[in-house]
């Protein structure tokens, strides 16, 4: 039988970078070599295309695979870069679309459209670079529509990269100064204290149109109050799966997982973040292209149901194809 040839982009220019070598070499260990040709497709911090280690060009790279995994974690691999790029070489990939893709890593318009739906997310104000407004009035602002303590992160990075707490009202100009220099856009969450979530969803898997994995307990680092970039590069992330929740609070978790999928318009598979309080479960965000690499949550959540990354790959590759 002939072998499907499947091109695993990774690297990228995205401060997941390393992280997104970690997925795409998890996917490439995955993929068994008697059924498919697994194509290392390497995109360099500048953007650079490689083809087994080698200088090429997106075009070539896509000319000699069937079907693309993406492993690329933000950046150009989750703003609808790389999508159109896979759309306009007519190679099917899995994932989100373009459009669905980039809309769910701008946590400003994501916001807009999953508030729309009617998902319970905690209070967020935005601000920008052209706001004619010094960091104390914004801050006031904020201050008007929620008290503290605030979460202030970037609009569009992904992996907890960027974010930083203010305990106080007094805190929080320098915070949004320092994330409005960085990255030119801001988010000001409301700090929800609960249980840290995080919750995978396939598209078409075991016989469910939207498949729900068991959701995981995420134990962060005692010394800190929340989901840290650092803990997501060093491991300093735990996964209980299964989890300690009520059945109630399961099913809670999943509804709000299938609407934050649907409404966002994503595509295969999606992995969610949420806090979990005693009277309720705000959603986070939502990611269109889950970790698999040591230490993220969706590896546990599918072996605590019998499956496995192979498996989930594999049911990738078929969605992506049909």
């Amino acid at each position: 039988m002939a072998r499907t040839s499947v091109g695993i982009l990774r690297g990228g220019t995205s401060s997941e970078y390393e992280l997104s070598l970690k997925t795409g070499a998890a996917m490439l260990a995955a993929l068994p070599e008697e059924r498919y040709d697994a194509r290392d497709i390497f995109i360099d911090k500048r953007g650079y295309w490689h083809l087994r280690g080698m200088p090429t060009d997106s075009s070539r790279a896509l000319s000699q695979v069937d079907v693309v995994l993406n492993a690329l974690h933000g950046g150009v691999g989750e703003d609808g870069t790389v999508q159109r790029i896979l759309e306009r070489a007519g190679v099917p990939y899995a994932g989100a679309r373009a459009q669905a893709a980039a809309l769910s890593l701008n946590k400003i318009r994501a916001r807009e459209v999953l508030q729309q739906a009617g998902i319970r997310m905690p209070h967020a104000v935005s601000f920008n670079l052209g706001n004619a407004l010094t960091t104390g009035e914004m801050s006031h602002l904020v201050f008007s529509q929620f008290g503290p303590p605030y979460i202030v992160k970037p609009a569009q990075e992904g992996g907890s990269h960027g974010i930083k707490m203010a305990m106080t009202l007094l805190e929080l100009p320098d915070a949004l100064g320092d994330v409005l220099d960085a990255f030119g856009v801001v988010l000001v969450e409301q700090y929800i204290r609960g249980q840290e979530v995080s919750v995978g969803l396939i598209e078409d898997f075991r016989g469910d149109e939207l498949y729900v994995l068991p959701p995981a307990h995420v134990e962060i680092p005692d010394d800190a109050d929340f989901v840290e970039f650092a803990h997501h590069q060093g491991g300093g992330l735990r996964h209980n799966v299964p989890s300690n929740f009520t059945q109630a609070e399961k099913q809670a978790i999943a509804d709000l997982a299938r609407a934050a999928h649907r409404a966002l318009g994503l595509s295969h598979f999606s992995r969610a973040d949420m806090i979990l309080t005693p009277r309720t479960v705000y959603l986070l965000e939502v990611n269109a292209i889950p970790g698999l690499y040591p230490g993220a949550s969706f590896p546990p959540m599918l072996e605590s149901v019998g499956s496995s990354v192979p498996e989930f790959l594999r049911h990738a590759i078929k969605l992506a194809m049909r």
